[in-house]
């Protein structure tokens, strides 16, 4: 294995040791094929952040940890990528940790490995439960900041979240999914990823309390625990379809959505509203083909950008009392569904 960059960086890279590292790039014995490829992607990283960017000063190396689809984050991934070149006053990089499902333990053992390797920050997208919390903030105590992405934790538990400001997104769907739904009454599907997930809560709340305000002749009817993989979310969506025979729309909180439109599809109903969130692939193409009606997104990159400007603060690279507003609430059609 060959790589333009120092050892001492690619071990930083992939968090593993000098002489892992060594033992891997001279392609030594007895080194598992998890670790060659760990060193493989971090120098794919290096090559991605860094080759093209020509930054100098301080180094700040960041680990973003994702508990969530594969399309989400892809799409984080690429925000962070596209923002991570053009920081100041410090040059970032950053170490991913992503799964489409992880268990609590599993999360758990990757925060505990952070903690004990060190890091300049710590990008969390997690369910919020009492051990999560705890561990982020015990990361806070041993001095490695934390930053929530698009779901939170408890205040002791971060420096700050970035993301919209979700019971704002959720009322905004309703608004505009009542609107559009008609004067029949009906239920309104409403699909979460997790309970657990307080982002997506918010979201439902600010749903719920703008639907019975604004338009009392719709109810909802809730799944969750799909964690927006397709096999789980059309299993749910199906059941709830044979259960409930007045949904006439969905409020996509979780994703999946191809699944949820199959389970429409194999059940014969119609969707006369479908809202849903994040401009990811999947997303931007049922968009333009009409499958969905309307789609709640925010800046990424303003989201990126925000996370490692909380982290300059922290490290007092930038004023101590600096604060990011959250992300804008926006809106995506089919006439202009990538703005």
């Amino acid at each position: 294995m060959k790589s333009r960059f120092p050892l001492k960086d690619i071990a930083l890279q992939a968090g593993l040791s000098l002489a892992t590292v060594d033992r891997v790039m001279h392609e030594r014995a007895g080194v598992r094929t998890v670790t060659r490829t760990r060193v493989a992607a971090a120098i794919s990283e290096l090559e991605r952040q860094y080759v093209q960017s020509g930054l100098a000063g301080r180094r700040f190396v960041i680990d973003i940890v994702m508990d969530t689809p594969q399309r989400f984050s892809t799409a984080v991934r690429e925000a962070f990528e596209a923002e991570l070149p053009g920081m100041r006053p410090a040059s970032f990089s950053a170490r991913f940790h992503v799964a489409e499902t992880m268990s609590e333990q599993e999360l758990l053992s990757i925060l505990n490995t952070i903690r004990r390797r060190g890091s300049r920050g710590v990008v969390l997208k997690a369910a919020s439960t009492p051990a999560i919390a705890e561990l982020a903030a015990q990361l806070m105590a041993a001095r490695i900041p934390v930053v929530t992405l698009v779901t939170d934790l408890p205040a002791d538990a971060r420096i700050g979240y970035v993301g919209m400001d979700n019971r704002v997104a959720g009322a905004t769907a309703a608004y505009l999914l009542g609107r559009m739904a008609g004067e029949q009454p009906g239920k309104v599907l409403v699909t979460l990823s997790s309970r657990l997930f307080a982002g997506e809560d918010e979201r439902e709340q600010g749903f719920r309390n703008v639907l019975a305000d604004r338009f009392p002749r719709l109810s909802t009817v809730r799944i969750s625990e799909g964690f927006g993989v397709d096999r789980t979310t059309q299993l749910l969506v199906r059941d709830a379809l044979e259960r409930e025979p007045d949904i006439r729309a969905v409020y996509s909180i979780g994703g999946g959505n191809r699944a949820i439109l199959k389970a429409f599809t194999e059940a014969r109903r119609e969707c006369a509203v479908f809202a849903a969130h994040d401009l990811d692939q999947d997303n931007v193409r049922l968009l333009a083909t009409g499958a969905i009606t309307f789609v709640i997104h925010h800046d990424l990159r303003h989201d990126a950008r925000s996370a490692c400007q909380l982290m300059l603060a922290y490290h007092r690279m930038l004023p101590p009392d600096f604060q990011v507003a959250p992300s804008r609430v926006a809106i995506a059609t089919p006439f202009e569904p990538t703005h």
